[in-house]
């Protein structure tokens, strides 16, 4: 991996910017934005923050998303989100790395599995398997999970066995390994 060091620029935010708040800005090597295929037409990128190092990466299709990380030899699953009839949105996610994208197919955000977060994290992904699912301490849960043929509770395997179907409304979920 080719590193350099760089300088960020710090300036005054303007518009609706609270008081004090600061624009900071970075400019990067010509060789490295044309290796990454970017140009004027083409420029969207995801930042990802660890804690510790900030990664830009080219923005992908959630499809081409799953076809790149399923090259690697990742576990990769596509999960289409419906409400009745109606795709709403489709997530693809790594299992092996722990990443997911997601990309709506409707405007209401209400029908949509992350609403108007549009890059959901994995503890987010998480958070939308386990609402889909009768809740842990949900009195007889043992009875419930026998009776679905589900060894223990596991928000994955019960949407496997319910299709992630609730009883207050008509949404569900469509589960596939990618091959």
């Amino acid at each position: 991996m080719e590193q350099r060091k760089a300088t960020i620029s710090i300036s005054a935010a303007g518009g609706t910017a609270g008081k004090g708040a600061k624009t900071y800005k970075l400019t990067l090597p010509s060789a490295w934005v044309n290796e990454l295929g970017l140009n004027a037409l083409h420029r969207e990128v995801t930042l990802s923050f660890n804690g510790e190092s900030i990664t830009v990466s080219k923005s992908l299709l959630p499809s081409d998303f799953a076809a790149q990380k399923r090259a690697l030899g990742h576990d990769v699953r596509r999960f289409q989100f419906y409400d009745s009839s109606r795709l709403c949105s489709t997530i693809y996610a790594d299992f092996t790395d722990e990443m997911l994208l997601a990309e709506n197919h409707i405007d209401d955000i209400t029908k949509t599995a992350f609403g108007n977060n549009k890059l959901p994290s994995w503890a987010d992904f998480q958070a939308f398997l386990q609402e889909r699912c009768v809740p842990p301490s949900r009195a007889g849960i043992r009875e419930y999970l026998e009776t679905i043929g589900v060894a223990e509770y596991s928000p994955l395997e019960i949407i496997q066995k319910t299709a992630g179907r609730m009883a207050e409304d008509s949404q569900w979920i469509e589960m596939e390994s990618m091959p």
